[in-house]
C-alpha cells in the first residue's frame, strides 16, 4: 500500500519547539506538510518568552526540503490563537490540521497549590487548545475538512500525586474531544486526543531513567500523523500510546442497579452491584447514556 502523505495540506503544531511537538512537526513535514511551528519559547512552568524554538524547528523542515514558518505567539490568549491560524492562512492560504500539543507544568501536592498555579496550567492546556480550534473551526467547516488533535495525559485519565491542576486540565481535553467529535462531524473534521507516554523536558523529573531510551518521542508522532490523516476513520477518540503500543482508552458504565426506593441503606446494601462492571455500556453520547437509564426504569 501506498504511503500516508500529507501533500498540500496544512497543519499548525503548538508547543513545537520542543519534544513532541517538535517531533510531530518535522514528522508532518516529512510526509508532506506545510507546517506552521508554534512556540512561545518559555520555560516549562510557562515563564519567559523567546522565538527562538519554534524559528529553531521552522528552520530545520526547511533545511530538510520541506515548509514551514515559525510563530511564537501566546495561545492562551485568544489573540494569540487568532494569530496562529491568520499566519496558516497568510503564508499558506488554507489550514488543515490542528495539532494541540502546547502545554506547562506548575506541579505541586494539592494542599499547597495556588489560584495561580491551578488557572496557569489550564489555561495554556484546556484554553489554550479550545482557542486554537475556535479560530480554525470555521475555515476547516467551510472546506468540509478538518483534523484536530488534542494532547490529554494518562494523569488526567486515571490520575497523578502532585498534578491536580495538569490532570484536571488534561481530563478537561477528553471532553472538549468528545464534544468536538460530535459537533464537527457533518463537516468532516475528525477530533481525537492521545494520552502519551514519553520522555520530554516536562516529564523527566518523573519517570524513571530507564524510560529515556524506550519511551521516545519518536514512538508518539506516527500516532498523531495519522489522527491528522485524512484516512483516519475515527473521531471523539482517546488512545494512549507509549513505546510502540497504541491503545483505546474509553469511559464504559456498568450494568448498575436500580430501584424504586433509593435510599443510603439501600445504597450501602448493593453496593457490590453498584460497583459492578459487566457488561458494561460503553456510551457515545449523552443521549446513549441517558437512553440507558431510562431504559432501566421500564
Amino acid at each position: 500500500m501506498a504511503d500516508l502523505r500529507f501533500d498540500g495540506k496544512v497543519a499548525v503544531v503548538t508547543g513545537a519547539g520542543h519534544g513532541l511537538g517538535r517531533s510531530h512537526a518535522l514528522l508532518l513535514a516529512e510526509r508532506g506538510a506545510l507546517v506552521v511551528v508554534n512556540d512561545l519559547g518559555g520555560a516549562l512552568d510557562g515563564s519567559g518568552a523567546s522565538a527562538g524554538p519554534a524559528a529553531e524547528v521552522a528552520e530545520l523542515i526547511v533545511k530538510n526540503g520541506g515548509q514551514a514558518v515559525a510563530n511564537a505567539d501566546n495561545i492562551a490568549t485568544p489573540e494569540g490563537a487568532e494569530a496562529v491560524v491568520r499566519a496558516a492562512i497568510d503564508a499558506f492560504g488554507r489550514i488543515d490540521i490542528v495539532i494541540n500539543n502546547a502545554g506547562i507544568l506548575r506541579d505541586k501536592s494539592f494542599g499547597k497549590m495556588s489560584v495561580e498555579e491551578f488557572d496557569s496550567v489550564l489555561a495554556v492546556h484546556v484554553r489554550g487548545s479550545f482557542l486554537v480550534s475556535r479560530a480554525a473551526f470555521p475555515y476547516l467547516k467551510e472546506q468540509g475538512y478538518g483534523r484536530i488533535v488534542n494532547t490529554s495525559s494518562p494523569a488526567g485519565l486515571f490520575g497523578n500525586f502532585g498534578q491536580a491542576n495538569y490532570s484536571t486540565a488534561k481530563m478537561g481535553l477528553v471532553g472538549l474531544t468528545k464534544t468536538l467529535g460530535i459537533e464537527g462531524a457533518r463537516a468532516n473534521i475528525k477530533v481525537n486526543a492521545i494520552a502519551p507516554v514519553a520522555w520530554t523536558r516536562m516529564t523527566e523529573a518523573l519517570l524513571p531513567a530507564e524510560f529515556e531510551s524506550k519511551f521516545t518521542v519518536a514512538a508518539i508522532s506516527p500516532l498523531v500523523a495519522f489522527l491528522a490523516h485524512e484516512t483516519c476513520p475515527s473521531s471523539g477518540e482517546v488512545f494512549s500510546v507509549g513505546g510502540g503500543r497504541v491503545a483505546r482508552v474509553f469511559v464504559a458504565e456498568g450494568p448498575g442497579w436500580r430501584t424504586d426506593d433509593l435510599n443510603l441503606e439501600s445504597i450501602r446494601d448493593n453496593w457490590d452491584a453498584i460497583m459492578a462492571e459487566q457488561p458494561y455500556l460503553q456510551p457515545t453520547t449523552l443521549g446513549e447514556q441517558a437512553g440507558a437509564s431510562l431504559k432501566a426504569m421500564l
